[in-house]
């Protein structure tokens, strides 16, 4: 005797065994989240993906609703993941990361990279290679923006949201990707003229000691920039004393003009106060040599192509002998 099966296909609200029914989360609001938990900041976030803050808390609990599950802990004063929350960005942000970079190339392909291009920077780097070239990349890619966080702390930009960092080679990170922006930077000695009013200027490295020459530290409370220089072939390293101490080559640059001391700061970003006479070189036959700044980013299978036009456009822009 033939027994005869019937194989139905089960219906929504039965279910596959073994696996649950997916709540219907849409793309938007995928994004919305991402970008919440990436700032913990509903304004930022809202700022970001073009809408409101109210907009954002009203999407994050119809997410909510919908996975039956708490996302964020949210106060008056701070916003958090829960575990939750966390467990869910960890899975989701690479994925739209990848999304992204795959729109981007299909963008490049085109000649028309989008997004913004999210850059970390030092003050003295970006006004020197970054902000004299900024209008005319703006120009070139209309669809790009840029947003710029300037601070002298050598962070993770890949945990704070950034696409890309610039900082001193020597600085940066062995598992970045990291490209040379112009020329190794030189270091020179400069003074305001009325610094001199009632001291005779130095004519030797030996005579910055009996000055006041304003240092720099590479962070709070880390070690002090040294004050080395070529000297007859040789390198030669001056222990200068000063009353003055700063984490920011512009404090440093700002107190030398006001006449508060000797200041031993790159040439290229004194290039302004020379040219005006508030500076003079000190020294003119002794400078010392630092590294190239670098721009760097994480490696990625797919760079995304508003990354590339960047890099490729600030390189070509900063080329030695480029006017």
């Amino acid at each position: 005797m033939i027994k005869k099966v019937i194989m139905q296909r089960p219906t929504r609200a039965e279910g596959i065994e073994g696996s649950l029914p997916l709540p219907s989360v849409h793309f938007p609001g995928l994004l919305t989240f991402e970008a919440a938990a990436r700032h913990l900041n509903f304004a930022r976030a809202a700022a970001e993906v073009g809408v409101t803050p109210t907009a954002v808390s009203r999407t994050i609990k119809s997410m909510e609703a919908q996975l039956n599950v708490r996302l964020f802990n949210r106060t008056t004063r701070s916003v958090s993941l829960t575990e939750a929350g966390a467990s869910l960005n960890a899975a989701l942000a690479p994925a739209l990361a990848l999304i992204r970079d795959s729109l981007s190339q299909v963008l490049l392909a085109t000649d028309q990279p989008s997004g913004t291009v999210r850059l970390n920077s030092s003050y003295v780097a970006y006004r020197i290679l970054i902000e004299p070239h900024l209008s005319a990349f703006m120009e070139k890619f209309p669809l790009i923006n840029v947003e710029v966080s300037l601070d002298n702390h050598l962070g993770d930009i890949v945990n704070a949201g950034f696409d890309i960092g610039m900082r001193m080679g020597k600085r940066v990170q062995n598992d970045m990707v990291a490209v040379p922006l112009g020329a190794a930077q030189k270091r020179i000695v400069v003074a305001a003229p009325d610094y001199f009013s009632t001291r005779v200027e130095p004519q030797t490295l030996e005579q910055l000691l009996e000055h006041n020459c304003i240092r720099q530290r590479y962070s709070v409370g880390g070690r002090f920039f040294e004050w080395k220089f070529e000297d007859g072939g040789q390198m030669v390293q001056i222990d200068v004393q000063g009353r003055f101490i700063f984490d920011e080559m512009r404090s440093v640059l700002d107190a030398a003009i006001q006449g508060q001391g000797l200041g031993f700061v790159f040439e290229d970003f004194a290039k302004q106060a020379l040219e005006n006479g508030t500076l003079s070189q000190i020294l003119k036959p002794h400078s010392g040599m630092d590294d190239a700044f670098h721009l760097y980013y994480p490696h990625r299978k797919h760079m995304p192509g508003k990354l590339r036009a960047f890099v490729d456009f600030m390189r070509s822009a900063n080329e030695v002998g480029t006017l």
